[in-house]
């Protein structure tokens, strides 16, 4: 029979012992010495997903970019882009206002020279989709060499997403319709620019993949520089040599924008899953 006394309870070795607070027991909630949790109760809560301060493996910020870190911020800026396509395309394809003034635009800036020639020309698919090669098969090779268990995954899903490009772009031309600036005559199919999206996705894949191998943050912005550059090259390229009006290159530039965030996203997850 138990005690029936009014004496207060007493305390039994293991067992409330080891949930008094400052004791060293594994479910102390105030852990006294330095040794780590041996059950999830005694571990840290992680915060929550993007904020940063907790011990690995709880991520950071979406890894949309450069890595870990994202450079294009939360899901919600995926749908910027998409809106701002869809606003252009709308608006080329009724003959809106602002096609009228794009067009007004382009006759202040169409100056054919041989460096906006030579510039558009790195749109061109002989030009760009051999750099996305060279890119991905070293990107290969150097995941390949590193154990990755699916080395080849990121060059494929890159691989794949530039052959989409073509399947995009050309119903969308043969769906809109524009006809394009006085010096390519009277053809239509100007938007949005195939010239566009293929050096947008070609470089800007390309980085995505490279990225993640090269070792500084230097190394990392100097590429992203380069690829900017590089786009902002073909457009000005394409613009002021009469290839196309400054809104076939902007629409390319949002639709490839989704699919390069796309891209991003998946690289990210395939990373970590």
């Amino acid at each position: 029979m138990g005690d029936t006394g009014s004496r207060p309870p007493q305390l039994r070795p293991g067992r409330a012992l080891a949930h008094t607070p400052g004791a060293s027991g594994s479910g102390s909630p105030h852990r006294s010495d330095s040794r780590s949790p041996q059950t999830p109760r005694g571990a840290r809560r992680p915060d929550l997903d993007g904020r940063l301060g907790t011990t690995p493996p709880v991520p950071g910020r979406p890894t949309f970019l450069l890595g870990r870190r994202g450079l294009f911020g939360p899901l919600g800026f995926l749908g910027l882009p998409a809106l701002l396509f869809a606003l252009i395309t709308w608006q080329v394809a009724a003959h809106g206002p602002l096609p009228r003034a794009d067009e007004r635009l382009s006759g202040r800036l169409v100056h054919p020279d041989r460096v906006s020639e030579l510039l558009a020309d790195l749109g061109n698919v002989t030009v760009a989709v051999p750099v996305l090669a060279v890119v991905l098969g070293y990107v290969a090779w150097r995941a390949r060499a590193a154990g990755r268990e699916r080395w080849w995954l990121p060059s494929l899903a890159t691989a794949a997403l530039m052959a989409v490009v073509p399947a995009l772009i050309v119903p969308l031309k043969a769906l809109v319709s524009r006809p394009g600036p006085p010096v390519m005559g009277p053809s239509t199919g100007f938007y949005p620019s195939g010239h566009t999206a293929t050096a947008v996705i070609a470089y800007g894949a390309a980085t995505l993949v490279l990225i993640p191998w090269l070792r500084g943050a230097g190394a990392r912005r100097a590429l992203l520089v380069g690829c900017l550059a590089l786009n902002l090259g073909v457009a000005v390229g394409l613009i002021r040599r009469g290839y196309h009006w400054p809104l076939d290159v902007v629409g390319s530039w949002c639709l490839c924008a989704e699919l390069l965030l796309g891209l991003a996203m998946f690289l990210s997850r395939s990373s970590t899953g």
